[in-house]
């Protein structure tokens, strides 16, 4: 518990990663995440990103540092039981086509690619629909996930990942690959979610503004390896820190809550207007 007695649920000090050659990925990160905050981490390609989320959700120590995530210590803490209260979505997971979108849901209570038909009684069943209910997929339960769109797919997996109410939800890159229709479909599902409940902590990481929901309460902008920038949007997401992380004079704009950037005309050509 911090001071003022809001929970933290990630705090880390001084989290260095470098490979055995010496290459630094991670340089010397301190983050701490309370309880139902909703965190944005934006950063280009190479920043970290990848690195830093294997950490948080339990499948990496740090090369320096200290790391607790939901009250449990790195070097102290099974960090196998720990997976189990970190809910993860990442595109790349494996999942198999023939299932349906309610079997895949399931699938995420028992942490398995292929249902253990065994473990699944009349709740789970229940809670997987009302889960796919709440990304709006609730008609898609019976049909086939190779029958269903890359973004319902998305949502799909997000619903999956809730099965076993996680006390924190990382979304790599969720947006990655969807049409316009698909991604405000996503996202609105994220914010069914927050709303559902408050206390869920999440962390979305993608490279574009375009892609946050509106309900983003803080962010950071990771770089080099290293933190740009950290704290509420309206402080992080300027125009001076966006361009410092991706390295092009970039403007920021922001309407009915929503984010958006472009680089400013002329920059490749070193002129600016």
């Amino acid at each position: 518990m911090t001071n003022n007695g809001r929970e933290r649920v990630v705090d880390l000090k001084g989290v260095s990663v470098w490979t055995p050659e010496r290459h630094v990925i991670l340089d010397d990160i301190d983050w701490t995440i309370h309880r139902g905050e909703q965190w944005a981490l934006l950063g280009p390609n190479g920043s970290g990103k990848t690195t830093l989320l294997s950490i948080i959700s339990a499948w990496r120590h740090p090369s320096a540092g200290s790391v607790r995530v939901l009250g449990a210590e790195f070097g102290r803490a099974d960090l196998l039981a720990l997976r189990t209260r970190v809910g993860l979505v990442d595109p790349s997971q494996r999942t198999l086509d023939w299932l349906t979108a309610e079997e895949i849901v399931l699938t995420g209570a028992t942490g398995t690619i292929r249902p253990l038909w065994n473990k699944y009684g009349p709740a789970e069943r229940e809670q997987a629909r009302t889960l796919l209910d709440a990304v709006g997929c609730g008609d898609l339960a019976e049909r086939e996930l190779r029958h269903c769109s890359q973004g319902e797919r998305q949502r799909i997996r997000i619903a999956r990942a809730m099965m076993t109410r996680p006390e924190l939800l990382i979304l790599d890159e969720p947006g990655v690959g969807l049409d316009l229709p698909a991604r405000e479909a996503m996202l609105e599902a994220l914010r069914t979610l927050a709303a559902n409940d408050p206390s869920l902590t999440t962390i979305l990481v993608t490279h574009h503004l375009e892609e946050l929901p509106d309900t983003i309460s803080d962010a950071m902008l990771l770089a080099r390896g290293q933190v740009i920038a950290a704290g509420k949007p309206e402080q992080t997401l300027t125009d001076a820190f966006v361009s410092d992380c991706f390295g092009l004079p970039v403007r920021v704009s922001r309407t009915d809550g929503r984010w958006a950037a472009r680089a400013v005309p002329g920059w490749a050509r070193g002129t600016h207007e």
